[in-house]
């Protein structure tokens, strides 16, 4: 069995610190849970017989079968002898939701060593502490501490998500129930004394719902990484691209870490290498993490580094060519045919180069004739479609152009649609169509920058797991 099959899919919960207090941690545990959760949820408090309807038990080894999972929200203190009693019950996973531990010096660092000598005592595996514990979406399994009218949980979707920072965690979870973005599971393992990133992937690796693995990782454990690296290139195999947001990269943020969830790492340059070699997706912000996300989950895979910039803004045009130029993606020179092709149909003042630069009195159809004639000839291996929709000629067809040819020829496009509300609710079309839209070209070809790599990474993963 996976190291966390019994926390995304127990049979049932203990919620020890439960309480019928509003607001308090172990009463939004035990609310969420009952909201959402199919399978049995224990509340376990002394002080308590009954919490939102639910019988309260006096300790975890009263709890009755089945229960597969413990979470624990008592104070640091007493989680040790909670621990116990969770030992004895033959219970074999706990979350620890309690902060307290080695993040807060030499106090914390005993009880959290003490917390892993019961733990492996009694085999049981550890999420946490310090951290808000699992949320999956296709088995109900919630143990966010936050209300949802506080923080909104996304619909079902594609996208996993292992943070060892819960509020960055809870943070893009609130955002991707706003954007509407699809989340499968979500992980937050906080001091991580058991429980990690290896396992993490281990586990996304085989989830049927789980397409992409998004990661915030503040530094490894000592001696995790060649496995690390191992689950990143079966994942990479297994066609699921891995996108890394790596906190502590400098000497200040390092110590921030330390101090955060008493992270231990090697110099960032190590980590940059290991990506790159590896073909980890690195990102440098969250907005960026959740473009290419966006980009992976909706998009084909380009075939090839060509591109083509499709635009009727000369400037954006420029841009687009220069980020391009600058991420590794290949600006071809249209073939000589295709040029001849385009000059036939298109007016004689459009640039019918790379970009090919439709001008500011373009309508729909010219999008089309350019996209068709392009992709027909093979010429372009993916999109930057870049269509401010100002030109009064403009009617919004070409979104429907644009999903026909992706269909057709199976080329990824993003949309560069820049702006204000009129151009929102533009790219907001192109997105209900399943084209991905970015509100700048810089964001446009990172994203799609990253999909060309990940694509060669992937034909490389899957060379070597076919010989080893």
């Amino acid at each position: 069995m996976k190291a966390l099959e019994l926390f995304f899919n127990p049979r049932g919960v203990a919620v020890v610190g439960a309480s019928s207090r509003p607001g308090s941690v172990g009463y939004v545990i035990v609310d969420q849970l009952r909201k959402r959760f199919r399978g049995k949820v224990y509340p376990v408090n002394p002080k308590y017989s009954e919490i939102l309807g639910l019988k309260c038990y006096k300790s975890v080894e009263e709890v009755p079968d089945p229960v597969d999972l413990a979470v624990i929200a008592v104070r640091a203190d007493l989680v040790p002898n909670v621990m116990e009693s969770v030992g004895k019950r033959g219970i074999k996973a706990a979350i620890v939701v309690s902060g307290g531990f080695a993040e807060v010096g030499p106090e914390g660092e005993e009880r959290q060593r003490r917390l892993v000598e019961i733990s492996r005592k009694y085999g049981i595996r550890v999420v946490g502490p310090n951290c808000i514990g699992v949320l999956d979406n296709h088995s109900g399994i919630d143990t966010f501490f936050l209300p949802e009218d506080r923080l909104k949980r996304p619909p079902k979707g594609t996208i996993s998500i292992a943070s060892q920072s819960g509020a960055l965690l809870s943070m893009w979870i609130d955002w991707m129930a706003m954007k509407g973005m699809g989340l499968s599971k979500a992980l937050s393992y906080g001091n991580k004394v058991d429980i990690d990133e290896v396992d993490a992937l281990d586990y996304f690796i085989d989830d049927p719902n789980t397409h992409v693995i998004l990661m915030y990782i503040e530094g490894l454990k000592p001696g995790r990484g060649q496995e690390f690296i191992k689950m990143a290139r079966k994942a990479i195999a297994a066609g699921k691209p891995v996108i890394v947001l790596k906190g502590g990269r400098t000497r200040k943020g390092f110590a921030a870490a330390a101090s955060h969830t008493a992270a231990m790492a090697a110099g960032y340059e190590i980590y940059r290498a290991v990506f790159r070699q590896v073909g980890i997706v690195e990102v440098d912000e969250m907005e960026e993490m959740f473009d290419v996300a966006k980009a992976f989950t909706m998009l084909p895979l380009p075939r090839g580094d060509r591109v083509l910039i499709l635009t009727n803004a000369g400037g954006e045009g420029v841009l687009a060519t220069d980020f391009a130029e600058r991420y590794g993606l290949n600006v071809v020179d249209m073939p000589k045919e295709v040029q001849e092709e385009l000059r036939k149909q298109l007016p004689p003042h459009v640039v019918v180069r790379n970009p090919i630069d439709l001008t500011g009195d373009t309508d729909d159809e010219r999008y089309r004739i350019a996209l068709e004639t392009v992709l027909k000839h093979g010429a372009v291996d993916s999109v930057v479609l870049i269509a401010p929709p100002h030109p009064p000629a403009m009617t919004g067809a070409v979104v429907k152009y644009a999903r026909d040819c992706m269909d057709r020829y199976g080329v990824p496009i993003v949309a560069v649609v820049t702006g204000g509300v009129i151009a929102e609710e533009f790219a907001r079309k192109f997105e209900e169509a399943g084209i991905p839209a970015y509100g700048s070209p810089e964001r446009a070809v990172k994203a799609l920058a990253a999909m060309v790599k990940f694509a060669k990474a992937k034909k490389k993963a899957s060379s070597s797991q076919s010989l080893s």
